[in-house]
């Protein structure tokens, strides 16, 4: 793996080594179109409900509780409430628009605990003790997003409150399972990818080797064999041994996620070779058409190979969004454009497709086939996770709107990359890129049309090579550059590589067929064979009667 260095601060992903460079937050900016939209919507509407329903919940008054002591009689929500408090931070954080909660912030500090531990569900009076349920207590889950919430504040808004009680915790995470610690991992995972960032933030090696020993400990059975097994928290087999994605697809994407950036930091081929093999298993045979994970409403999921049955699809958005990351990171490590065609299609299929138009309410399930009409969800009460086929202003667990929120939020970041030799676009949306001496501004219509068309408003005198990704629909692509000595070229699936001296008012088109076609399935899936689906560019089509 390269060295990196990358030139923004503003990265909610910030890899030190990898094939590819992400561009900032502050480097690339959407300007409109579909993703300009549904972000202004985010912006504008979804943040704000997502704090209503917090506080009418109680999740974030127990942070409060917690400090006034009455946390065993007032403590509301699941045990892992305070994490959606936190995702939430996160979002705000990288919406820097968005005005700050500096008085939550203060009270999730003053609930901390001197040690750094930090929990409104364990280790009060009255309550469970700290780590007696590493299966389900979610302590070290909740940490992860503290931590990933902590870090986006540091970037997006400068390192105050939020950021210093995150590093606390991580601190207090090394001391209790570090090395002669508690030898045993979280039931869900997600630190291990919290702890890596919080190390290329401050530099800080007890991080990176934290995440690293709980991707080794992971799969050696540390804990409970449970109702679901030990797979449904992949503590069934080691990390580097397992050539699928399994048990619960969150917690197997989130998994995978922290294992890529330990190996990324750490040049561990090895380790990330092993992740590339389950992804490439995962997409061949257990994901469903619009790039969804999961089959199994029960235990929320992988089913077994070729199991993708359309009615029964859980394929929830919490994993659309798992699934995101990991690709993102997968693409950051090799450079190989498969992982941005299955970004593409899970962003558009499954993230963008949970929040309604007005962004207050969402699907947790994304189902691809309803066989009777559902029930309206009341606009005053949460719901149950996957009851109707109608989507819900909240959830008694509500991962999922948060995460759509923090997705967005940082949506900018999955557009381009930087390497040595030029700039990679990934995906395509109305935008401007403005990073090392050179200036870009996108525009297109996309996903309804395939033109895009790229002006060049600043270049070094030298030759550099814009690369543009071909999806893996989109046969028959054409480029060209609006010049003299340019032909139109027709390229194929993968990248198109244009390297030049490039000059102000320069513009390049790419023209990406898309059209409404037939999809046959996979044979060997048994519940849609004989079936077809309708695919236009990117979206996948919906049919009603």
């Amino acid at each position: 793996m390269t060295e990196n260095t990358t030139g923004s601060s503003v990265l909610p992903v910030a890899p030190t080594r990898g094939r590819l460079r992400p561009l900032g937050l502050d480097e690339v900016r959407i300007t409109g179109g579909f993703w300009a939209r549904r972000r202004h919507v985010n912006a504008t509407a979804t943040l704000d409900h997502c704090r209503d329903w917090e506080e009418r919940a109680g999740w974030t008054g127990n942070f409060k509780a917690a400090i006034e002591g009455r946390i065993q009689r007032d403590r509301r929500g699941r045990e892992f409430a305070d994490s959606d408090v936190y995702k939430l931070l996160e979002a705000i954080a990288w919406e820097r628009a968005h005005p700050a909660d500096p008085a939550l912030e203060e009270a999730i500090a003053a609930a901390q605990e001197p040690d750094g531990y930090l929990n409104t569900a364990y280790g009060r009076p009255g309550q469970q003790p700290r780590y007696s349920d590493l299966e389900w207590g979610h302590e070290l889950y909740c940490y992860g997003h503290l931590i990933q919430a902590g870090v986006a504040q540091a970037r997006a808004r400068g390192e105050a409150e939020l950021a210093k009680t995150a590093r606390r915790a991580a601190d207090h995470v090394c001391a209790k399972f570090g090395e002669g610690g508690i030898e045993s991992v979280c039931g869900h995972p997600v630190i291990e990818t919290a702890l890596v960032e919080l190390a290329r933030l401050t530099g800080e090696q007890r991080y990176l080797d934290q995440a690293a020993l709980f991707i080794a400990r992971r799969g050696r059975g540390t804990l409970a064999d449970g109702e679901f097994g030990r797979a449904y928290y992949q503590d069934d087999l080691p990390v580097r041994d397992a050539t699928v994605l399994r048990g619960h697809a969150v917690r197997a994407l989130y998994l995978a996620s922290g294992a890529v950036d330990v190996a990324v930091e750490t040049g561990d081929e090895e380790l990330l070779a092993a992740v590339v093999r389950q992804w490439e298993t995962t997409v061949a045979r257990r994901t469903y058409l619009t790039g969804g994970m999961g089959s199994h409403h029960r235990d929320e999921s992988f089913g077994d190979d070729f199991v993708l049955p359309p009615d029964r699809a859980y394929s929830e958005t919490c994993a659309g969004v798992a699934s995101v990351m990991l690709s993102w990171r997968l693409l950051l490590a090799t450079g190989e454009p498969r992982f941005a065609d299955l970004a593409e299609r899970t962003l558009f299929n499954v993230m963008a497709a949970s929040p309604a138009e007005d962004g207050r309410s969402f699907f947790y399930a994304n189902t691809l086939h309803r066989r009777r009409r559902g029930t309206v969800p009341a606009p005053d009460a949460d719901s149950p996770r996957a009851e109707s086929s109608l989507r819900a202003p909240w959830f008694a667990v509500s991962c999922c709107p948060t995460n759509v929120a923090r997705t967005l939020a940082v949506l900018p970041a999955y557009l381009a990359t930087t390497d040595d030799s030029g700039i990679q676009l990934h995906q395509y949306a109305d935008a401007e890129i403005t990073t090392g001496g050179i200036a870009l501004r996108i525009g297109t219509d996309y996903p309804y049309d395939g033109r895009v068309t790229i002006r060049v408003d600043r270049a070094p005198a030298h030759p550099w090579t814009l690369s543009l990704r071909v999806p893996a629909w989109a046969e028959g692509a054409q480029t060209w550059l609006t010049a003299p000595d340019a032909t139109r070229r027709t390229v194929g699936p993968g990248t198109a590589e244009i390297t030049r001296v490039f000059r102000p008012g320069d513009e390049i088109l790419l023209e990406l067929p898309v059209q409404a076609h037939w999809l046959a399935p996979d044979p060997r899936v048994d519940a849609v064979r004989g079936t077809a689906a309708v695919q236009r560019g990117p979206l996948v089509y919906c049919a009603e009667s």
